[in-house]
C-alpha cells in the first residue's frame, strides 16, 4: 500500500464555541477534551505506519503554534503551508495536492479538519486502509459517518445503495444540505444515508484533474501561488497576490458536488466535528445527573448542565439548573439554554457589532515566543504580564508614543536599551524611554515572567517601529 500524506487543515477561526474559541486562538489549539489539544489529536491520529509527515495547511497568525503542539505531541512537523487569507478549503486542498505532487507525483492524500473527535484512531485507520483499493482505481473517496441521530446540523451523503456492515466503500449518488428534522428522520430510516464528515481520500493526481475538469477558474491562481511561494523561517509561504484571486469556495462545493467516480467508505465509530457546546456536552464524562463540569466549577441540583471555567481566579456554581450550558472565561461568560447551542455565532455577531473585543480577541494573546495580557489600562497607562520561551526573543523595536518600565518576576531578561545590552533577573527592573530602541530576549531554560507598566498619549499594539525580528513579522505585531 502506498504511504498516505495527511493533510491538516486548521486555519478556521471557529465561532460557534465562544467564548472559549475566538478569531485569536481557535477551537483546534485548545484542549477541550483530554490533555491534547484538538489539533494535536487530529495530527496524532493520523500517524503511524504507512503515513507520512502531515502537512499543515494554516495562517500566519497560527504557523508557530501548529510547530510548537506537534513538536510537543512528539510529531514531527512536515511541510507548514501558509494561506495569505483565508479563501476556504477548496484553494487549501488544491494547494496541499499541488505542492505534495511537485516531490511526489503518486502521493495519495487524507484531508481532514484539524478539530473533529474520533476516540478509536485505530479504527478511523483501519476505514482509511478500506478506502485505498477505490483511490488505486482513480476513485475521490469520502468517509460517511452512521447516524445515530436525526441531526439537522449536518450534511448527508445519500449511497447508491444502503452499507452491508462491512465497511468497504459504496458507491455515491449524492450530497444532501443540512435537513429538518423530518427529512433527517427519513433519511436515517431509509438506511442509505450518512453524515458527511468531510474527510477526502485521494490521489494528489486525481484531485488536481478533478479541479482541472470542475472548478478550472481555481487552478491557475493556485497553482501561481505554489509556484510562486517561498520558503521562510521553515514554513512555505504560498503567494499572495495570486492567492487573492482563487475562489472562496468549500472542496464540496467546487469539485465532489460535480465529481461522478466518488465512494464513500462507512465509518460506525465514535465522531464528532464538535460545531457546538452541545456537541462538547455528549463527548464529556458526566455523572448520572447527565452534568458535566470542567475547571473549577461546581453543579449542585443540576440536571443535563455543562459547567465550563477556564480560569482558577473565579469559581462557576450552578445552582437548580436544567438543560443550561454556562462557560465562564476571564473576560467574558456565556449562559444559554441547550437547544439554542447551535446559535452561539449570533452572540458573536452581536458583540462585532458593538464593537466588543472579547468577539475574536482573548485578554491573553499569543506570540511566538509567548504571551502576554493586560492586568491593568487606563487613558494613559497599561500594566501587562507577559511570559517569554525559553530561548526566545521579542524583536528590535522603539514606540513612537508610550514608555515603558519592566519589572522581572521570574528567570532572567537580557535587555537592550539603544547600545546597552543588560542582564535583569528576578526582582530587578529597569526603565525603556520612549523613542529608544529596545528589545526582551530571554537567555536562560526555564520561562521568564515580567510585568510591564507603559506610560504614554497611545498605547495601541500598532504603536511599534520594528528593526530586527527572528520571526519575520511585519510592522504592528506585539513584540
Amino acid at each position: 500500500m502506498p504511504q498516505i500524506t495527511p493533510v491538516i487543515l486548521c486555519g478556521g477561526s471557529g465561532t460557534r464555541l465562544w467564548p472559549l474559541s475566538r478569531k485569536s486562538y481557535p477551537k483546534q489549539f485548545t484542549r477541550l477534551l483530554g490533555d491534547a489539544s484538538l489539533f494535536q489529536a487530529s495530527a496524532a491520529r493520523l500517524t503511524g505506519e504507512g503515513y507520512g509527515a502531515p502537512v499543515v495547511l494554516t495562517n500566519a497568525d497560527f504557523r508557530f503554534i501548529v510547530t510548537e503542539q506537534l513538536t510537543a505531541a512528539g510529531i514531527d512537523p512536515g511541510p507548514v503551508l501558509i494561506e495569505p487569507e483565508g479563501r476556504n478549503t477548496a484553494p487549501a486542498v488544491l494547494a496541499a495536492a499541488l505542492y505534495v505532487q511537485k516531490t511526489d507525483p503518486d502521493a495519495v492524500l487524507l484531508v481532514a479538519p484539524s478539530d473533529h473527535v474520533i476516540p478509536d484512531a485505530a479504527a478511523f485507520r483501519a476505514a482509511v486502509a478500506r478506502g485505498m483499493d477505490a483511490v488505486a482505481a482513480g476513485r475521490l473517496v469520502t468517509f460517511g459517518i452512521t447516524p445515530d441521530r436525526p441531526e439537522t446540523g449536518y450534511g448527508y451523503l445519500q449511497l447508491a445503495s444502503a452499507p452491508d456492515g462491512s465497511g468497504a466503500p459504496v458507491a455515491l449518488e449524492r450530497f444532501v444540505e443540512k435537513p429538518d428534522t423530518a427529512t433527517a428522520q427519513a433519511m436515517i430510516a431509509g438506511g442509505d444515508h450518512l453524515w458527511n464528515a468531510g474527510i477526502f481520500l485521494f490521489a494528489a493526481r486525481d484531485i488536481i484533474a478533478a479541479f482541472t475538469a470542475h472548478a478550472p477558474d481555481l487552478v491557475a491562481p493556485v497553482r501561481a501561488a505554489v509556484d510562486e511561494g517561498a520558503p521562510d523561517l521553515g514554513f512555505f509561504r504560498l503567494a499572495p497576490d495570486p492567492w487573492a484571486g482563487a475562489g472562496d469556495i468549500s472542496v464540496d462545493y467546487a469539485v465532489m458536488e460535480k465529481a461522478d467516480a466518488i465512494s464513500v467508505v462507512p465509518y460506525d465509530g465514535q465522531w464528532s466535528d464538535l460545531g457546538s457546546w452541545e456537541a462538547v456536552l455528549a463527548e464529556s464524562p458526566r455523572d448520572a445527573a447527565g452534568v458535566a463540569t470542567a475547571g473549577p466549577a461546581t453543579a449542585i441540583d443540576c440536571e443535563n448542565v455543562l459547567l465550563r471555567a477556564e480560569s482558577d481566579d473565579l469559581e462557576l456554581v450552578g445552582l437548580g439548573l436544567k438543560n443550561i450550558v454556562a462557560v465562564a472565561m476571564p473576560d467574558a461568560v456565556l449562559v444559554a439554554d441547550r437547544s439554542r447551542a447551535q446559535d452561539v455565532k449570533r452572540v458573536v455577531d452581536a458583540l462585532k457589532a458593538r464593537g466588543a473585543k472579547q468577539a475574536t480577541a482573548f485578554a491573553r494573546d499569543h506570540r511566538p515566543w509567548g504571551h502576554f495580557e493586560t492586568l491593568a489600562l487606563s487613558d494613559r497607562f497599561q500594566v501587562k504580564r507577559i511570559v517569554v520561551k525559553p530561548g526566545a526573543a521579542l524583536s528590535l523595536q522603539s514606540h513612537v508614543h508610550r514608555a515603558e518600565h519592566w519589572i522581572v518576576v521570574s528567570g532572567t531578561a537580557r535587555v537592550t536599551v539603544d547600545d546597552t545590552v543588560s542582564l535583569i533577573s528576578e526582582n530587578q527592573s529597569i526603565y525603556v524611554p520612549l523613542g529608544a530602541v529596545h528589545r526582551m530576549e530571554n537567555p536562560g531554560k526555564v520561562t521568564m515572567v515580567l510585568i510591564e507598566v507603559q506610560t504614554g498619549t497611545y498605547l495601541g499594539e500598532d504603536d511599534i517601529i520594528r528593526y530586527e525580528d527572528v520571526y519575520a513579522r511585519g510592522q504592528g505585531a506585539r513584540g
